[in-house]
């Protein structure tokens, strides 16, 4: 019974990944070449500030986040996007609050020096 499960899933993504997804988000070597690039460039800054490269959880948000600003540059007519990039900054500032709960500030505070 698994092995036919499997093979359902394994049917069902090769139907997507050849038909609709590449629609959406165009071939998937330049879909995560793009990917890679935006990934990358927020890895590189980040392990420059904190002078290591730690991948914290809300790091992995904005990294979702950027994933989805990618695939907007195949389809940015699709709504999915948009709401999936605002679902993830939402966790990402749930995931900062819970780790750092006395060094958030509202965006009214000054930044301290």
């Amino acid at each position: 019974m698994a092995e036919y499960e499997r093979e359902q899933v394994l049917r069902e993504a090769m139907t997507l990944i050849v038909g609709d997804r590449n629609v959406d988000y165009g071939d998937p070597y330049e879909d995560f070449s793009l990917t890679a690039d935006l990934w990358h460039s927020y890895l590189t800054r980040t392990a420059e500030r904190r002078g290591s490269l730690v991948i914290e959880p809300h790091d992995v948000a904005i990294m979702m986040a950027l994933l989805k600003v990618s695939r907007l540059s195949w389809t940015p007519t699709k709504k999915d996007h948009w709401v999936d990039i605002a679902g993830y900054i939402g966790c990402g500032w749930d995931c900062v609050t819970r780790d750092n709960p006395t060094e958030t500030r509202s965006t009214n505070e000054p930044i301290p020096k």
